[in-house]
């Protein structure tokens, strides 16, 4: 999904759901100098999207531990 993410930012949002921010994400990466920014915010949102899953994990895991 990294791979994605950096080649075809785009496509990394509209895979994960996203689709409104895919298209907005196309836009910008369809012109030379957006590129670079669209693939940057793809990694991002990629890394804080797995963030967040560890993070909900760990609480998940911390509640079932008091019962």
């Amino acid at each position: 999904m990294m791979f994605l993410a950096i080649v075809l930012p785009f496509l990394s949002f509209i895979v994960r759901g996203k689709v409104i921010t895919g298209i907005i994400c196309f836009i910008l990466q369809i012109t030379l100098i957006g590129w670079l920014p669209a693939a940057i915010w793809a990694v991002m949102s990629l890394n804080n999207e797995r963030a967040n899953q560890r993070n909900e994990d760990l609480i998940r895991a911390v509640r079932e531990g008091r019962r």
